[in-house]
């Protein structure tokens, strides 16, 4: 295509280079597994209009515009740490609307340090959402056990105590990145979640 523009720009012909390049794309829209069918199908369609071979040209844009792009999947895993099943689930659909597709979930704090660290063993960069009232370990020890693992790792605390209270406070000093209050909302898990994101990008 650069060639053929470049001859155009020339005063030269550019018909052969033009049609080269359609060609191109269009062997490459019908390989197996080629990244980006969708743009090579609309690349062929504005080849084969530059030549007047517009029904051609309508085919390829046709397909082009049939195509779905599969929407870019977020990466980072989330790692729920809540005892109670209803709360854990309702955060899982809420988050997996949002666009997460990689959730764990954990019932009390041994089990989700131990799954935590399997999954930072994968080299994976998790959010944690920690309910401050777990069976075995309160929230302020879990929170300070998962930061010594990772010091720079988002926690989003999840609880019914208000937040000026010594539980909340202590386990939001330990260095946590939000706070969620029950009873939730998806807009406010996803407001809690933006700012986990926000503080991520800011650290790489």
């Amino acid at each position: 295509m650069l060639a053929g523009e470049c001859k155009t720009r020339q005063g030269k012909s550019s018909e052969n280079e033009i049609r080269e390049s359609g060609d191109l794309f269009l062997k490459y829209s019908n390989v197996k597994n080629s990244s980006n069918v969708k743009g090579a199908l609309m690349c062929a369609s504005k080849c084969l209009l530059s030549l007047g071979e517009f029904d051609k040209a309508k085919d390829a844009y046709q397909k082009a515009k049939s195509i779905l792009l599969t929407p870019i999947q977020v990466t980072r895993p989330i790692v729920i740490i809540d005892d109670s099943e209803a709360i854990s689930m309702r955060l899982k659909n809420y988050i997996e609307k949002l666009g997460y597709s990689e959730i764990h979930l954990f019932k009390n704090g041994k089990d989700g340090l131990k799954g935590y660290k399997k999954i930072l063993s994968e080299h994976k960069e998790p959010i944690v959402l920690l309910d401050m009232g777990l069976p075995d370990l309160d929230g302020d020890v879990v929170a300070t056990k998962l930061l010594k693992e990772k010091i720079d790792l988002q926690i989003i605390v999840i609880t019914a105590d208000e937040k000026t209270t010594t539980r909340v406070h202590n386990t939001l000093s330990s260095g946590v990145s939000a706070f969620i209050q029950k009873p939730f909302t998806i807009d406010e898990v996803k407001k809690a979640i933006d700012v986990a994101e926000s503080e991520y990008s800011l650290l790489q």
